[in-house]
């Protein structure tokens, strides 16, 4: 299926082949979509990242690109991805196997765009993989929206950042270098858990970037205790809304740290 005003290539890496779906103009910005795959919300998110002066890169890694939401739908795809080989759902020191494939293809979008580098965005499923992708030195701008890898099924699995220590120490490096990280999540969504956070801040310090949505009991915005996708289905695009305030400073992050000039 494909999705209206963006143009589609196939991308090769190491033998293992997927479907790209481009669209915009700019510095090149890698968006990896959450479960259950490119939903339409997924697809308006990519829409506006390339309406603010960015060529998006959406690589399609599963699911049905186009296809709306539905609880069956996500619980399917949960399903595949834990029985895959390139998801590693429960490693709580070791990223999923597709990071190499998608640093290839973060590579190859700064080398069609050029400029400073590429902003890498995971939400959800995919949210902790901005962290395996700075490991590449294309990567200049990451952001991890709700990460929920590893899935929090004990105390060290809340806390674990699904990197390996070696991964750790080069990102580490790169953000003392100047390539800050910026976070988001509700606070009561248990699929990403506060731990997750504390070890990003104590491992990155002021290099990381947190913004946490207050989605706890009787909050000034009624937003419900089950939210979680902050990017797309639960984001309410009215001003004042800290959802849209989270969009916008994505945006930003993206010009500050991808457009010469922005961020002096």
């Amino acid at each position: 299926m494909a999705l209206e005003g963006f143009e589609t290539f196939s991308f090769t890496h190491e033998g293992a082949t997927r479907t790209v779906y481009r669209r915009g103009r700019g510095p090149g910005v890698v968006v990896i979509h959450e479960i259950p795959g490119i939903t339409p919300q997924v697809e308006e998110f990519a829409r506006r990242v390339s309406d603010a002066g960015f060529t998006v890169y959406l690589p399609h890694l599963f699911g049905v690109p186009g296809k709306p939401i539905s609880t069956g739908y996500i619980l399917g795809q949960v399903a595949r991805a834990c029985i895959s080989r390139e998801f590693a759902v429960l490693a709580k020191h070791q990223a999923s196997p597709i990071t190499d494939w998608l640093r290839a293809l973060c590579r190859h979008a700064h080398a069609e765009c050029g400029g400073r580098g590429v902003g890498a965005l995971g939400m959800c499923l995919t949210g902790n993989f901005a962290i395996a992708l700075m490991v590449d030195d294309s990567v200049m701008a990451p952001v991890l929206s709700q990460p929920s890898l590893p899935f929090p099924v004990s105390r060290a699995h809340r806390a674990a950042l699904h990197i390996s220590d070696d991964a750790l120490a080069v990102a580490k490096r790169r953000a003392g270098e100047g390539c800050p990280i910026l976070g988001l999540r509700f606070t009561a969504d248990p699929a990403c858990p506060p731990e997750r956070f504390a070890t990003l801040r104590r491992e990155f310090g002021a290099q990381f970037e947190a913004i946490e949505i207050d989605s706890g009991p009787g909050n000034p915005h009624g937003i419900k205790r089950g939210a979680h996708s902050v990017l797309t289905t639960d984001l309410v695009d009215t001003d004042g809304h800290p959802t849209r305030a989270a969009l916008t400073r994505v945006l930003e992050f993206f010009r500050e740290r991808l457009v010469p000039g922005a961020g002096s």
